[in-house]
């Protein structure tokens, strides 16, 4: 099977948060523990897969988020045209997720159907559920459905060799990881199946839930899936910033090439 290179691509930010706000019940030390934003690029010689789409600028000063950059920018600065990404896996359909609906034009977007149904159902009637999403984005979402664009996965499914999408629900009922067969094995990219390295080292969720239960075990089956502990890359850490090398020289903090052994 031949190797993907994998990258995260960082345009957002979140300097509010804390330790105690990251994890169910809380934490003993309330220091600062901020998020940072990624989509994630997996490529094999002139093909890409895009996994999450990000937020727009608007977005980010509607939730209060620091905007970096475009993921547009990101990607391009390591050789990737979005108009010619055949396919955007989403993990889920948050707003952080699956925002910037038109930068990928030529896209088939791989979803789970549980999410759809999810983020299209009753449940988006109580606001401690839906809070975490945006109407347009479901709709932009919706009409991608029409216009045939829409892949839905069922549990475990491949969208190419050695890439595969596997359902895990907890932070949102349709959930889903990435898994990629890399020069270093199996990796996990974990999206929100676990926002922090703590998260799933720990065992202790991040607050924003569907089921705590099914989060609990998403851990574990990433565990199982990924070659090495050190295989699972979470959604927001920014110590995956600081552990993995630059894509290239000058892209520092924007592009980090996750296919390599991490600095720790």
């Amino acid at each position: 099977m031949i190797p993907w290179e994998v990258f995260a691509i960082r345009y957002g930010r979140n300097d509010n948060a804390k330790r105690s706000t990251n994890f169910i019940g809380g934490d003993p030390h309330d220091a600062p523990m901020p998020l940072d934003y990624f989509v994630w690029a997996i490529r094999q010689g002139s093909r890409t897969i895009v996994l999450d789409t990000g937020f727009d600028e608007p977005m980010g000063q509607k939730r209060n988020r620091q905007f970096l950059r475009s993921p547009a920018d990101g990607l391009k600065a390591i050789g990737v045209e979005p108009d010619q990404v055949e396919d955007v896996i989403l993990s889920h359909l948050h707003y952080d997720h699956c925002g910037n609906h038109d930068m990928f034009p030529a896209a088939k977007y791989h979803v789970q159907e549980i999410e759809m149904a999810y983020c299209t159902g009753s449940c988006m009637c109580h606001d401690g559920l839906r809070g975490p999403f945006e109407e347009e984005d479901v709709v932009a979402m919706v009409r991608k459905v029409f216009a045939r664009r829409v892949v839905f996965h069922d549990g475990e499914g491949q969208v190419a060799e050695g890439v595969t999408v596997h359902h895990v629900g907890g932070h949102s009922k349709g959930l889903q990881f990435a898994r990629v067969f890399t020069q270093r094995g199996w990796m996990v990219l974990a999206s929100d199946a676990s926002h922090f390295y703590a998260n799933f080292e720990t065992g202790r969720a991040f607050p924003i839930l569907h089921s705590h239960e099914d989060t609990l075990r998403g851990y574990e089956k990433m565990k199982r899936l990924a070659s090495a502990p050190n295989a699972i890359i979470p959604g927001h850490d920014p110590l995956v910033t600081a552990r993995y090398p630059a894509a290239r020289p000058g892209l520092e903090g924007i592009a980090m090439r996750l296919d390599v052994e991490p600095r720790a």
